[in-house]
């Protein structure tokens, strides 16, 4: 199987990104509950400074150095995963 990477990122609406996949695949991450945790995404909290991220050969980023990698990403869209708190 080939690397999963980010291939598009649109900023939707609140915490919302819709998110292409190098499978082509296409997904809306509702990224409310992905950036409570840790002081690198307190920022994100923030919705304007949420909806300026950047996009890499691979994932989506802020200027604060906060990412996600494009596995866990793809997980979150495709396979349901639940997050423990």
């Amino acid at each position: 199987m080939n690397t999963i990477r980010v291939k598009s990122a649109e900023y939707l609406s609140e915490y919302k990104i819709k998110l292409l996949f190098s499978s082509d695949e296409e997904s809306v991450i509702d990224f409310k509950d992905l950036i409570t945790k840790g002081s690198v995404f307190e920022p994100l909290n923030d919705k304007k400074f949420f909806a300026d991220f950047k996009l890499n050969d691979w994932t989506i980023f802020w200027k604060n150095g906060a990412d996600f990698s494009p596995e866990f990403l793809y997980e979150i869209a495709f396979k349901k995963q639940t997050i423990s708190s």
